[in-house]
């Protein structure tokens, strides 16, 4: 019988605490999920299954979410082809203070919208409001066009599910495609572009430490160009 396979998408690097890989699965294949010192949140792509924690199974389903607290061992089975993509976070990231209950599955359909730079805007799935204090993960929507140059000053890894779009950071320029990944480190000013002329495309992010998405800076020369009404 195959097994599950593993690709790893953003390879673990000394100074983060971050690290991306895909899961695939087949009907009533089973994964363990979990380690002892990290976070571990998954974002399913395609397909259907369950994760077992404890003794509850939660569905997972297409656009939904779950988070494995460090210390907890928990199953992702397969009820269909089941693809998703795994983030870990490590543990000496700073914390959040919790903001609320501890949610184990979440769906983008349950979450609301907020403003981002320029005229995006994002959906937070997991952060302190719901369990995870060690990394907000979101999906972020991007119009067509590009925004202005920024940066974070968190550290983050992207996933883009479709495309197409392009990752421009100085004067380098990366084309992203379906199953693209990356890794954006504090503060590196970058533009993510969407290059479709009329749809929305659709990123998925996870950084830390956990905060608002929102929370983006501009260059000293990009900032010029902004007027703030009083």
């Amino acid at each position: 019988m195959k097994q599950p396979r593993h690709e790893e998408l953003v390879a673990a690097i000394d100074d983060s605490e971050l690290a991306l890989r895909s899961l695939a699965l087949h009907p009533d294949q089973t994964s363990p999920i979990g380690a002892a010192d990290v976070d571990t949140v998954l974002y399913v792509s395609s397909g259907s299954g369950r994760l077992v924690l404890g003794d509850v199974g939660r569905s997972l389903a297409v656009r939904s979410a779950a988070l494995v607290l460090a210390g907890e061992e928990a199953t992702v089975v397969a009820e269909e082809e089941l693809s998703l993509v795994v983030a870990t976070v490590g543990p000496d990231g700073d914390l959040h203070a919790p903001m609320g209950p501890r949610d184990v599955t979440v769906s983008l359909a349950g979450a609301g919208a907020e403003k981002a730079t320029g005229a995006r805007s994002f959906q937070v799935l997991f952060g302190p409001h719901n369990g995870s204090t060690r990394a907000t993960l979101f999906a972020g929507f991007i119009p067509p066009g590009r925004a202005p140059w920024h940066y974070h000053l968190y550290d983050e890894i992207v996933w883009v599910p479709d495309g197409p779009g392009r990752l421009h950071t100085g004067e380098t320029t990366e084309e992203l495609g379906p199953g693209a990944a990356f890794r954006l480190r504090p503060r590196q000013v970058h533009i993510v572009e969407n290059a479709s002329t009329d749809g929305e495309m659709t990123v998925i992010g996870i950084f830390t430490p956990a905060g608002s998405p929102s929370a983006a800076y501009l260059t000293r020369g990009v900032a010029a160009e902004y007027s703030f009404a009083g």
